[in-house]
């Protein structure tokens, strides 16, 4: 391996481990991730065709030098700044237009209700019945059913969190008094990390939990191993 390979192999191996993992956005569990992930790759597709073309640009200036006519100039500022931009970022507002269900899973029935309660630094997770109530709770570590859409109910109990599990979905505020929902799926098994993505406090680095992705007809068994239980909120605080 040559020097310009050692270079290039040291400069782009963070990045590519990167894209992987069990809290990696680029690598997709669910549609909701996935949805991201084709945005953001689309997003970085046609960022790195503008970036070309405008270098293509600039090295034709650089050689043209002042040979270049007013008429044309005038034309590749209308077309390059006004044109170009209007139907690029039009068609990004479509397509995320059209994508905005499957980030948010409004367009899904919901197969399981978790109510999830962040605080200090740690994340109770509810696990509700078809009335409402409890079947179970668990505290930094969630179970979701292979397959299934599951429907969180996201609050708090003293400051502003984020919920965030990065290979299922986008991330949804916890808010003291108040309940904001978002419905994901996980279609993969595999190692999963959620993690509060609002700065929390000082010990906010640490308030992550653990996703486990079972069989669906193994889900009220895990839950009542894994159960603990109700907490009182001055007694979660750590």
């Amino acid at each position: 391996m040559n020097v310009r390979a050692a270079i290039a192999v040291a400069v782009l191996a963070p990045a590519l481990v990167a894209c992987a993992g069990p809290q990696s956005a680029l690598d997709p569990a669910g549609p909701a991730a996935d949805a991201i992930a084709t945005t953001w790759w689309l997003m970085f597709g046609t960022a790195m065709a503008v970036w070309a073309a405008v270098m293509v640009l600039v090295l034709l200036a650089m050689r043209r030098g002042r040979g270049l006519r007013p008429a044309a100039g005038r034309k590749m500022i209308v077309v390059g700044g006004a044109l170009v931009p209007t139907v690029l970022l039009a068609a990004l507002l479509v397509y995320g237009t059209r994508t905005s269900d499957l980030v948010t899973g409004r367009g899904s029935d919901a197969e399981l209700v978790v109510r999830v309660t962040a605080r200090q630094w740690q994340w109770q997770f509810d696990y509700l019945d078809d009335e409402g109530g409890t079947i179970g709770s668990t505290l930094d570590r969630l179970a979701l059913p292979l397959g299934q859409m599951v429907e969180f109910r996201v609050g708090s109990e003293d400051v502003i969190h984020s919920f965030w599990i990065p290979r299922l979905g986008g991330k949804m505020d916890a808010i003291p008094g108040r309940d904001n929902v978002i419905r994901l799926r996980a279609d993969q098994p595999g190692p999963m990390r959620g993690q509060c993505a609002e700065f929390c406090g000082l010990d906010h680095a640490t308030m992550a939990f653990e996703v486990v992705v079972i069989d669906p007809d193994e889900l009220s068994a895990w839950i009542s191993a894994n159960a603990v239980a109700a907490i009182d909120p001055a007694e979660g605080l750590r």
